[in-house]
């Protein structure tokens, strides 16, 4: 279990679809408040207004005190201003808090207006929102979009989608783009390794315009579109055969052990250990082992679910990940780090 503690997981954020995708991992129904965060099928949006984005981030002065031997001393800055969460924000006893300090020019997306009435026009009955959330005690919020059944090849079964997202104290700029979520171990790969082209659209905090996606038709055909890359891609990968030699020249690769030893010879070491055990036995990418693409799952997999996270926050990591394109570096890492050692054999 991550820091973001269970019952954060269980209020504050909602999964759709679950009688095609089950229950999420952090799924306690004794951590739920009056109503369930699981739904049958797609989340409404009305519920993701009322339960996660009814409030909005407001803006503060910025004011320092000091005490000297003159007394009590104000200092303002009319160059900065502070994004805070108000009081009873997300529930009763809620004391509000800082989110963010940013210079005056920086411009407040709220979360209804650009996570929901953006994206409103893209879905019908094909599209709707799988999952939604709040992170970082409300400082950052997600939108993900998709279709409510899954694509399969080579066994492999996934779900392309469409992500919105945003935050009040810097993280992120608002920002849509496309991937896919691997339902076996329901984590999130890049859509990148497909051929479709590419999806994310950035707006930054500081130039506040009106927005306006594509309509559910478009949208339809862009996350089928990225299906399709994607399968083809995975397809491609599942026959690219991996001996035992090239899978340890990948390890060592990118898990190399120092000669001397010590700390970093043991997280080597722990770090070969973990993702071996993951490619030869675990069912989220074993049945892929011996290929291209068991590599590239082992590697993802390690770092949505083995990996320490700072803090031990795991799922605000891997939901930032996400959100902010680093799922492409590391599948497009891990696919040019294999290459080389393939072309090298």
């Amino acid at each position: 279990m991550s820091v973001e503690t269970s019952a954060w997981l269980n209020n504050y954020t909602l999964i759709g679809n679950t009688l095609k995708r089950g229950n999420a991992w952090h799924y306690r129904a004794a951590d739920q408040g009056l109503e369930p965060n699981h739904y049958p099928g797609f989340v409404p949006c009305e519920d993701v207004k009322r339960r996660l984005f009814n409030w909005d981030a407001q803006e503060a002065t910025i004011a320092a005190t000091c005490m000297d031997a003159n007394g009590v001393t104000t200092f303002a800055d009319p160059t900065r201003k502070a994004v805070v969460r108000p009081v009873g924000a997300l529930h009763a006893d809620d004391m509000g808090g800082i989110m963010g300090i940013f210079k005056d020019g920086y411009q407040t997306h709220q979360f209804s207006d650009w996570l929901i009435d953006s994206v409103a026009d893209l879905m019908g009955d094909d599209l709707g929102i799988e999952s939604a959330g709040l992170l970082k005690s409300g400082a950052v919020a997600w939108v993900q979009i998709s279709m409510p059944d899954t694509m399969q090849v080579a066994g492999f079964e996934f779900r392309p989608h469409l992500l919105a997202c945003t935050s009040h104290d810097g993280t992120l700029a608002t920002t849509y783009l496309r991937g896919c979520t691997a339902v076996v171990c329901d984590n999130t790969m890049s859509a990148a390794l497909g051929e479709a082209g590419t999806l994310k659209v950035k707006v930054k905090h500081s130039r506040y315009s009106s927005l306006k996606l594509q309509n559910a038709a478009d949208a339809l055909q862009i996350v089928h579109a990225t299906g399709d890359a994607f399968a083809a891609q995975v397809e491609r990968l599942t026959n690219v055969q991996v001996s035992e030699g090239d899978w340890n020249a990948f390890l060592d690769t990118l898990a190399p052990v120092p000669e001397q030893e010590g700390r970093a010879a043991t997280m080597a070491e722990n770090k070969r250990a973990q993702l071996a055990n993951l490619y030869y036995n675990d069912t989220r990418v074993a049945p892929w082992h011996g290929t291209a693409w068991g590599v590239v799952q082992a590697v993802n997999t390690h770092a949505h679910h083995v990996a320490n996270a700072h803090g031990g926050k795991v799922a605000e990591r891997n939901a930032l990940r996400a959100a902010s394109g680093k799922v492409d570096a590391l599948d497009m890492g891990t696919l040019a780090m294999l290459e080389g050692v393939l072309a090298s054999a």
